[in-house]
Parts: structure tokens; sequence; C-alpha cells
């Protein structure tokens, strides 16, 4: 093996924001004991971010919080906006890490989020216009599967799905595509966990596929085991425009990891879980948002041309 060794200032690529974490267990309206992982996106001109809570039993469900600028006054739903009933079993043990995105040709906001079963973890869809009603779609593949997001649109007629199968204990991230969101098919993996590497033993998706001019970028969490524990960081990936099969380049280096008290100490220790982001076309920036230490939601900027520039470079 040939070692190459490159300085890269990737620890400047996302700065966090000065405040975090913007929401704790203290902003919610009602009991919880945590709050983290939330989907995002702009929403009638405002910030919406959709967060997993997790209640004193373990179990999980999904609530609004609606801020101007994304960083303070955040107003949280009084109630949770979608959590288990009886009519859904898959949902019995709970609901967890939504991603958002807003499909034109079904004028509607399409949310995948993790449905907890007794058979195991299950990709659900849920479509709503308002995030006050929602139309459940179920689920879209078998269990034991996380981490999945549609992208925004179709490719060849089809939508496509990323999504975190576990299949012999092996943890990549794959793609299908379906007609009509019931059938799924040509199931394909596209990145791989590294043996050896900082994401060697588990990756998936972190927030929805952000469209660029030179590809999809995918900002993904590696989770690495240690012998105190797992550790849970961020890297990048580029997939072409028009066939999302095609990886063009991946981060050899994490991007994002645990650094700050808040993201070292909670309910689960060294982990920084980006689920959502929000692109503001004016600044060329991105607003990340992302769970730390599974018990708070945090926040942080980079510049898209940066982070594109640090792949393809």
């Amino acid at each position: 093996m040939t070692y190459k060794f490159v300085s890269h200032d990737h620890d400047s690529l996302f700065t966090r924001y000065p405040n975090n974490p913007i929401l704790t267990v203290s902003d919610w309206p009602y009991h919880v004991n945590s709050v983290f992982n939330p989907g995002a996106i702009r929403y009638n001109g405002k910030y919406l971010l959709l967060v997993r809570v997790e209640d004193k039993r373990g179990f999980s469900h999904l609530n609004t919080a609606i801020s101007d600028d994304g960083k303070t006054n955040w107003k949280i739903s009084k109630n949770p906006v979608l959590y288990p009933t009886e009519k859904y079993m898959e949902e019995q043990w709970g609901l967890e890490d939504p991603r958002i995105v807003y499909m034109k040709d079904l004028k509607k906001y399409a949310i995948t989020y993790v449905s907890f079963s007794k058979g195991g973890p299950v990709i659900s869809l849920a479509l709503t216009e308002n995030f006050r009603r929602f139309r459940r779609m179920g689920i879209l593949l078998p269990p034991e599967d996380k981490d999945a997001c549609l992208f925004p649109i179709k490719f060849k007629g089809r939508y496509a799905l990323i999504h975190r199968p576990i299949i012999r204990g092996e943890a990549h991230i794959w793609i299908s595509f379906s007609p009509d969101l019931k059938h799924w098919g040509d199931h394909k993996v596209i990145l791989q966990a590294r043996p050896g590497s900082w994401d060697c033993h588990r990756v998936g998706l972190g927030p929805q596929p952000i469209r660029t001019k030179e590809g999809w970028l995918i900002i993904y969490h590696g989770v690495r085991e240690t012998a105190s524990g797992s550790i849970y960081r961020v890297g990048l990936a580029l997939f072409d425009l028009v066939d999302p099969t095609k990886l063009i380049k991946r981060s050899d280096e994490w991007v994002f990891g645990p650094k700050k008290p808040y993201e070292r100490t909670g309910d689960v220790t060294s982990v920084t879980f980006p689920t959502g982001v929000i692109y503001h076309e004016e600044t060329k920036e991105i607003y990340m948002y992302y769970g730390a230490a599974d018990s708070s939601v945090c926040l942080a900027f980079a510049k898209l041309d940066r982070l594109l520039d640090y792949l393809k470079n």
C-alpha cells in the first residue's frame, strides 16, 4: 500500500452555529426524553423541521418546529403531527429519522421515515401538502431497512429511493426504482462501507439529495466501532445527475464529526447525524441540521461550492 499524505483543511468546510444546540427537550411543550434527527425543508417561506421526538418509553414520534430564520424562535406544535396509531402495525414501536423532499409531479411533500415494528425497522412513506394532514403510503421495502429518501425528480419516468438495508450484517447504501411508489426493483449498491476506514462498519444516507451543477451531492454518515462504542461521522459523495447509480467522487476523509461536548455526551455518545438540509440559492450556503448524541438538534453551515471543490480536488 502506498500512503498518500494530503493536507486538506476539511475541518473548516462546515461551521457550527455558535448557539448550538438549537432545540433541546427544554424547548418542548410536553414531557419527552430527547429531540434529534430532524428532516428539513423550506415551507411557506419559513424553515420547517420535522423532528424525531423520543418519549420515556423509548418510542419516537414526529413533530414540527418552524422558524423565520432557521436558527432561533422555533414554534413547536403543541401536539405530535405523526405518531403511532393502532391502524398501522408497522409503527407500533415508533416513527424515526424523517427525510423530506418536495415532489413537483405530485405537488406534495414526500416524507420517508423509519417505522419500527416488531419485525424490525422498515421504510415508510407519507405525503402531505401542509404538514398537518398526512396520507400514509405504507411500507416501501422489507426489513431491516433505514436511512431512506426519495430523489425529488423522476429518472426515465421512475421514482428513485436511496436506502440502507442490512444484509448478512453488512450495511451499504442502495438505490431502488419504482414506477408508482409501490413496486420497487433494479436494486443496486451505490456506496459501500470501507473496511479499515472511518466508515468501515456502516454507511447511511444523511439529508435529502442536493441537486448541483456537478451532480447529486450526498451527505452521508459513516460509523466506526471502537473499544468505547460507535463514532458517527459525516462524509460526502457525488453522483451523476442523469444516472444516480453512477458514483463520480467520494471523500476519503470525514468532513464533520463529534467534537463539541453536546455531540460527545448524550443518550448515545459521539454522534453527529445529519438528516436535513436547506440550500440558499442567493448565498450558495447550506444549512445542515443534525442530531447530536441522540439528544438535541444542532445546525452547521457550509458553502456549496467549497464542498464540491473539496470533493473534486
